[in-house]
């Protein structure tokens, strides 16, 4: 018998992991880092969240599951989209995903 995977409870873990990170984010914090994504999206060139501080644009975040949010916010706003993803060679990171981003517009 082949096991089955139910992506949907992952899917929903998630969510709420992400609504929490979101939550414990303060609101200067997030316009910031929105506007840096903004700003990014309209440079036209691929980025990721680590170009956004080198730029000076925004602060890194307090927990680094915080940008999670911001980037999703971002995309489902139609601000950005995914161009490209590999796996974080930051150890404190855990081989998360890690995308590239480029202005949707």
């Amino acid at each position: 018998m082949t096991a089955r995977i139910a992506p949907a409870p992952g899917d929903r873990l998630k969510e709420q992991g992400m609504a929490d990170a979101d939550q414990a984010t303060s609101g200067d914090w997030k316009a910031e880092c929105d506007d840096a994504i903004a700003e990014m999206a309209r440079r036209r060139i691929p980025f990721q969240a680590s170009d956004l501080v080198r730029e000076g644009l925004v602060t890194e975040p307090t927990n680094h599951h915080q940008w999670g949010p911001r980037f999703a916010y971002a995309a489902r706003r139609g601000v950005i989209r995914e161009v490209a993803a590999t796996k974080s060679r930051r150890t404190a990171s855990r081989s998360s995903r890690l995308v590239t981003w480029i202005g949707a517009a």
